[in-house]
């Protein structure tokens, strides 16, 4: 187990707190991995072994905890004493209604609670309602191109450029480092992953009929990256393909399209008038949590490459803490602007710009944006060039790995 020091720092932070840490993302992504990791500090940290409770709930001994009582009660009955407790929960929103069972120890107990799951809803109106104030979100993602660099035991001869097209290729989930890096067996493991994910945090919790039309939803979203598309552009290319006379519904297809979400398979980005200040819910773009599974899907390719950089760059801007938004500006697009607190950032991404007609179309947005926030414009072209009126040329690999 290779420490994901990102996260453990923010379990840390919290450690000891009356705050309850909810750690969410896909799965496999690695959150048992960094609970295990975290009981293992505890132990370190001269915690008994007795005041350490751990249950995983995807494994069979805890199969026959259904609801919120029995949950409460086999919890009570492992505390031993008037010492703090930690109670570290894999994936527990498997036990309907689980969060009062929490509630309650939490009011009545020493405890420090750490959950984790790999479903949105698990963070429901309900939950929020029940525990207001009392916990917090810790978003987990697949690793980073620095954490991955760290995690893969590839040879270690390839170059960055090398390691960094397996990173493309294969994706970004942690046990692909621990697996020979050969299409057939790699692309099995994430299939694997994908059909689990889309079974049981989509199709098994939301009753879904017809699963064919959701995998024809999820093809169509993750083949169309970084392009602006709507519930009624889905509808109408899928029905054209159907060749059906009867139209498939926006409705369902904004549905399916929340449920993919709340299953941290895609993000929903929203556009953002720059000039107007406001968010538009009209038409957003979507990325999906791993460049692997999308490969795996779609087949291996070359086309494309500029909109699955924006993939990666998106992702990396989440995991750095900012809130990311499409730009907007008159008729103009800019990949991302990524806010936190006072903080404003400009992105272009782009494969290269190297032609001096694609360079002028990368660079007419961030020109035309007239404030003081910083621009900066993404490629992989290695060049002395690192300004441009104002506008830094950043190469990619220097930027995920910074």
């Amino acid at each position: 187990m290779i420490q994901r020091q990102v996260y453990m720092s923010r379990l840390l932070a919290y450690k000891d707190n009356v705050i309850i840490k909810v750690i969410t993302g896909l799965r496999r992504c690695g959150k048992s991995t960094l609970l295990k990791l975290f009981r293992e500090h505890l132990l370190n940290d001269d915690v008994l072994e007795t005041n350490i409770i751990y249950m995983n709930f995807e494994l069979m001994e805890y199969d026959d905890i259904s609801n919120y009582k029995d949950l409460y009660k086999i919890i009570k009955s492992k505390i031993h004493n008037t010492n703090k407790t930690y109670i570290l929960l894999d994936e527990l929103q498997q036990v309907k209604g689980w969060e009062k069972a929490i509630n309650g120890l939490v009011v009545e107990l020493n405890v420090d609670i750490y959950i984790t799951g790999s479903n949105a809803y698990l963070l429901s109106s309900e939950l929020s309602t029940l525990l207001s104030g009392r916990y917090v979100e810790i978003k987990m993602l697949p690793l980073s191109f620095k954490e991955y660099l760290t995690f893969q035991n590839l040879n270690n001869k390839l170059s960055l450029e090398e390691k960094f097209n397996q990173y493309l290729k294969y994706g970004s989930l942690p046990a692909i480092s621990t697996l020979p890096q050969q299409n057939d067996i790699i692309n099995e493991f994430l299939l694997g992953i994908y059909n689990t994910v889309v079974l049981k945090d989509v199709v098994q919790r939301n009753s879904i009929k017809d699963p064919a039309m959701l995998d024809r939803v999820i093809k169509y979203v993750i083949s169309n990256i970084g392009n602006i598309i709507s519930p009624n552009k889905i509808s109408t290319y899928l029905t054209n393909q159907a060749r059906e006379d009867k139209g498939i519904q926006n409705s369902t297809i904004s549905n399916y399209l929340t449920m993919l979400e709340n299953a941290f398979i895609l993000y929903r980005v929203n556009r953002y008038d720059i000039k107007g200040k406001e968010i538009l819910k009209s038409l957003a773009k979507y990325y999906v949590v791993d460049t692997g599974i999308r490969n795996a899907l779609l087949g291996y390719t070359d086309t494309d490459y500029g909109h699955i950089l924006e993939n990666i760059v998106y992702f990396e801007l989440l995991r750095r803490g900012y809130q990311v938004f499409i730009g907007k500006w008159y008729d103009l697009e800019v990949d991302f602007i990524a806010v936190k607190q006072d903080e404003k950032k400009y992105f272009q991404v782009s494969y290269t710009v190297i032609d001096e007609n694609v360079k002028s179309r990368e660079l007419a947005s961030l020109k035309a944006i007239n404030d003081n926030y910083e621009k900066i414009l993404l490629t992989m072209d290695k060049t002395f060039i690192t300004d441009h009126q104002g506008i830094k040329f950043v190469n990619v690999l220097d930027f995920l790995t910074e």
